[in-house]
């Protein structure tokens, strides 16, 4: 599930969230790029054609509470102190708490979690810790709130609360996954994920088990119990190391998935939670994959017909269909899948199709690169200049100047081949879906269904199906959703917010991923209001 964070963690120049959230991931994040763009949204998911059959399943299966009373083989993580200390960024403390790599086997050994905190700066009383996560699965928390939310959330949230957040099992400094180095994924990255024959779909499911077999060598412990559920118990130790009774908490895109889960697991501990570009956990994976590639196809739709209005405009002019302006798109895709375009990168990396595609989808994420994408199309399409596109998918899968990688990939198939079967276990199933996957997007449909196959060859089998969460006895929880998002479709906020018993649907009428601090002071005012006074919006509540 995905959808992430900064947009990519730290180097970064275009956001995929925007705004407050302008170093969201997105849930979707998508599968590794195109190879990480279906994954990475979305959280992996359910098998094979049984679509319907799985989704019925999920409507009888529902995230059951965990006991109030802690068990007492869990009672000295509970009781642990944080040893804080300064960290490098000017205003923050850091620490290292422990938690148990197997819930069901307490003694089996530790996990150590990476946590960041601000202090509250006052004026006006404590409310006490405000836990923030940005997406992914795989997007840095502490990364996101040193960078953005500890001083970039509106002021007087960040007087009341102390800013926190803890970084995910098995990502970025709580015990990273890893799984191939700097040449390999850039290898990966220009995988050829539309495969025109039998070669080349030879080559991309290669790719995939090249992926997996790396992070199964780099990381056997950990990839057992990265799981969505064992990060939400995490988070309930570093709630109790923090001394808070409830966990006060914003969660975007793949966050939503996570802090729904917390709700789910500890109704009873459950605060103020607003989860902002909302996924729903009862769809199987197929269906959330082909749900999210028509949230693309729908942000692209607005893309196209702001494009063609600018003279700068590469895929068309004033009155293209947006029809056209996609398949203008696709040919230009089609012509780099032939012949991949210069960029004058280090060591003659070139522009691919795949590298191209994602470029683009990185770019629907905020409505604010849309002139960056129209600039990068431009010099790609007119003078074979591919570097504008390639910052934009370099931005996307956290690579650095240097060639290096951030973890988010990695922790992201880790996480999401670990919480649902694989969406396709064959390269024929993929292939079958193609129609229609291409029916909900012309554009991104051949390479998202191709991409959903990547957890079909992970070295672990996964652990978590598809269901529901109620989290009956909660507080009121504020779902968020944005009617075009691309990364986290209108639709599952809608259904996440159905599911749970206290939910809020607050709507934001508008482009891009997430709607906090996205410029929309109705959505802003309504969230501050609730995480200063507990004063929920009324159901149904719409904003733009």
């Amino acid at each position: 599930m995905d959808t992430r964070r900064l947009p990519r963690s730290a180097s970064r120049s275009v956001s995929r969230s925007g705004g407050l959230h302008r170093r969201a991931r997105g849930a979707g994040r998508t599968a590794a790029g195109l190879l990480a763009t279906a994954a990475l949204l979305v959280s992996a998911c359910s098998s094979g054609s049984s679509t319907t059959s799985a989704t019925a399943a999920a409507e009888e299966a529902a995230l059951i509470a965990l006991p109030r009373s802690t068990p007492a083989a869990l009672t000295p993580y509970y009781d642990q102190k944080p040893a804080w200390r300064r960290c490098d960024v000017h205003g923050f403390e850091c620490a290292m708490i422990k938690a148990p790599l197997d819930y069901a086997k307490p003694s089996a050994g530790d996990v150590r979690l990476a946590v960041t905190r601000k202090k509250a700066t006052g004026p006006g009383e404590r409310l006490g810790s405000l836990l923030v996560n940005p997406g992914g699965p795989g997007g840095s928390a502490i990364g996101y709130v040193q960078a953005y939310a500890g001083i970039g959330y509106p002021a007087e949230v960040r007087a009341r609360y102390d800013m926190v957040a803890v970084d995910p099992r098995g990502v970025a400094g709580s015990e990273p996954v890893e799984c191939l180095d700097g040449p390999e994924m850039d290898t990966y990255t220009q995988t050829d994920t539309t495969p025109d024959d039998a070669r080349e779909t030879d080559g991309l499911v290669e790719a995939y088990r090249t992926f997996a077999e790396g992070c199964g060598a780099d990381s056997p412990r950990l990839l057992r119990h990265v799981s969505t559920v064992e990060a939400a118990r995490d988070m309930d130790i570093v709630r109790a190391a923090l001394g808070d009774k409830k966990l006060n908490y914003v969660g975007a895109s793949y966050g939503t998935f996570l802090g729904a889960t917390y709700a789910g697991l500890f109704p009873d501990r459950t605060g103020r939670l607003v989860l902002d570009g909302a996924m729903d956990p009862s769809l199987p994976a197929r269906r959330l994959n082909l749900e999210q590639t028509a949230g693309f196809e729908t942000a692209f739709r607005s893309f196209a017909r702001d494009c063609v209005r600018h003279s700068d405009c590469p895929l068309g002019k004033a009155g293209t269909s947006p029809e056209q302006v996609g398949k203008n798109l696709k040919a230009f895709f089609e012509k780099l899948d032939a012949r991949p375009a210069t960029t004058g990168a280090p060591g003659g990396r070139r522009l691919t199709e795949s590298l191209a595609t994602t470029g683009v989808i990185a770019a629907m994420y905020d409505e604010g690169a849309w002139q960056q994408l129209r600039e990068a199309l431009t010099s790609a399409m007119k003078e074979n200049d591919g570097s504008g596109l390639l910052v934009l998918s370099d931005g996307y899968y956290e690579r650095d100047a240097d060639g290096g990688y951030s973890n988010l990939m990695f922790a992201n198939a880790a996480v999401n081949c670990l919480d649902l079967p694989p969406a396709f276990e064959t390269p024929d199933e993929a292939r079958r879906a193609l129609p229609e996957f291409e029916k909900a997007s012309p554009v991104f449909g051949e390479g998202l269904a191709w991409a959903a196959l990547n957890c079909a060859y992970w070295p672990v089998h996964a652990t978590g199906e598809p269901h529901r969460i109620e989290a009956k006895g909660a507080a009121p929880i504020v779902v968020v959703g944005t009617t075009r998002d691309p990364a986290t479709p209108y639709r599952w906020a809608q259904a996440l917010a159905g599911q749970l018993s206290s939910a809020r649907l607050l709507t934001y009428d508008g482009d891009g991923h997430t709607a906090y601090g996205r410029g929309s002071s109705c959505i802003d005012r309504t969230i501050n209001a609730y995480l200063l006074r507990g004063t929920p919006p009324t159901d149904g509540k719409r904003c733009s």
